[in-house]
């Protein structure tokens, strides 16, 4: 009897054949397989960890040891991370003109790092930092520094703190990363949410957004989200797998590691 992640991947790669306006979106899931944590599984980040009190507005402003700390051991974690199976397959299959726009809740750089050219960012990125007060671009390099005490805290010329370049709790999310999100969502005939929990909004509408106008929706995720509802394609399996086994079936080499 055949797997029901492969006939589902090849079911997926039938509907990628005629060349639907493909919106993917991404989450920890598609980092997990490349060694990385994640946030919000039975063993991610935060289920030890209180996000308020280490990754935070209020943490960089009122605890700012434990703040920098945290995120000093975030990059060693990310330091020699290379990208996953779910990372290169996609980055082939937007070099094959599979995929138009990818949006990721990641941080960590990898889809890049395995060739992606078009990623929307909207949760910003762990590998830049700037100026808390005057927005001026610092390298990684800049926050990744043993702070025992508030005399170790790096600052930029201005005064301003620098911090990773990323979205905290209780901040905005960048409105040029959002806008262009939800604009690929309204031009998107197919929405495929590969490794995300779609707990976190406003990015976790994407799929209703496209399935609101007429849309096909996949998802790829190994825990149950609150838009399986929403999806033709449901598949609780590994997106590495999936995504590899998609791309064998429409003929697109992926590189390997």
């Amino acid at each position: 009897m055949q797997d029901p992640s492969t006939e589902a991947a090849r079911s997926l790669a039938e509907a990628l054949r005629r060349r639907p306006r493909t919106l993917v979106l991404t989450g920890a899931g598609a980092s997990t397989e490349a060694g990385l944590p994640d946030w919000r599984g039975p063993s991610g980040i935060w289920r030890s960890r209180d996000p308020r009190q280490v990754a935070s507005l209020t943490a960089l402003e009122y605890n700012p040891v434990e703040f920098y700390q945290f995120y000093r051991h975030r990059l060693a974690t990310l330091r020699g991370a290379r990208p996953g199976p779910a990372h290169r397959a996609l980055a082939a299959l937007e070099r094959a003109g599979y995929i138009h726009w990818l949006v990721t809740q990641n941080v960590d750089g990898l889809h890049q790092a395995a060739g992606h050219k078009t990623v929307i960012e909207v949760h910003g990125s762990l590998r830049s930092a700037r100026c808390h007060r005057c927005g001026a671009p610092y390298p990684i390099e800049a926050v990744d520094v043993d702070v025992e005490d508030a005399a170790d805290i790096p600052r930029c010329p201005c005064g301003g703190v620098i911090r990773p370049n990323i979205v905290l709790f209780e901040e905005v999310l960048p409105h040029d990363a959002v806008h262009a999100a939800f604009a690929a969502a309204e031009e998107a005939d197919l929405c495929l949410v590969v490794g995300s929990s779609l707990q976190v909004g406003p990015v976790n509408l994407l799929p209703r957004l496209v399935a609101d106008h007429g849309g096909e929706v996949a998802i790829i995720n190994l825990m149950p989200t609150p838009f399986d509802h929403l999806a033709r394609w449901l598949v609780p399996a590994k997106a590495g797998e999936v995504l590899a086994e998609v791309a064998r079936e429409l003929g697109v080499e992926v590189p390997r590691e």
